[in-house]
């Protein structure tokens, strides 16, 4: 499933949701700047490599991605769900909310594959996280994504809920099943364990930081 949008609108504008997007935009252009010897020093610079941890690495490695389709699936994903959490949490607990979530990721990507040189890169893991935080305060929206039904593709509106347990679902079990085969760092490409860390997170962060919902009372 491919998402277009949810339902339910912001009611203030996403300041920090379009800053990050900015930033990581910023970001991939440098890196398509840069010849091809150059942007595998800048990447294994400043991603995230668990052989030889570095703590700024997991802030640097957030705005970095392997190409454009990285690059345009992370942003979509953030763009439809981050407005609306960064709307329940406001700004200031949303950027620390986005850079904790991402944090949790990377070290739990170095925990899972401790002796791997390969550089992690992506705002996937914070993006994950915020869509923890989704499925925690909007159980009830939907989603308008794009359905494959056998050969054609169908706009469709699915429960919130339904597709991020989906999502997760693929991601624990895609997981799972790349420490089965002893795969190594990653499978196909894809650091599973910090997308399913970046979740957690995102859930039990959002419970924390978010604001405590206005009652009024009736005199």
């Amino acid at each position: 499933m491919i998402p277009l949008r949810d339902v339910i609108p912001s009611r203030t504008f996403p300041l920090f949701t379009v800053t990050f997007i900015v930033l990581n935009s910023v970001a991939f252009l440098f890196e398509l700047s840069l010849p091809e010897d150059a942007l595998q020093a800048f990447l294994i610079t400043y991603g995230v490599v668990p052989a030889r941890f570095g703590w700024l690495t997991i802030v640097t490695s957030m705005f970095l991605h392997g190409g454009w389709l990285h690059f345009l699936g992370n942003m979509l994903y953030l763009w439809i769900f981050g407005d609306n959490v960064e709307d329940r949490l406001g700004h200031g607990r949303f950027v620390l909310f986005y850079l904790l979530c991402g944090a949790a990721a990377a070290i739990a990507h170095v925990w899972v594959n401790p002796a791997s040189t390969i550089p992690t890169i992506g705002a996937s893991g914070a993006i994950a996280g915020v869509m923890g935080a989704y499925f925690v305060l909007y159980p009830n929206s939907r989603v308008l994504a794009l359905v494959p039904l056998f050969i054609i593709w169908e706009m469709i509106e699915v429960p919130a809920i339904i597709f991020l347990g989906i999502w997760f679902l693929m991601q624990f079990f895609s997981g799972v099943g790349s420490l089965a085969a002893e795969a190594g760092v990653e499978t196909g490409g894809v650091a599973f364990w910090a997308h399913i860390a970046g979740f957690v997170a995102g859930i039990a962060g959002v419970l924390v930081l978010k604001k405590p919902s206005r009652t009024r009372w009736a005199t």
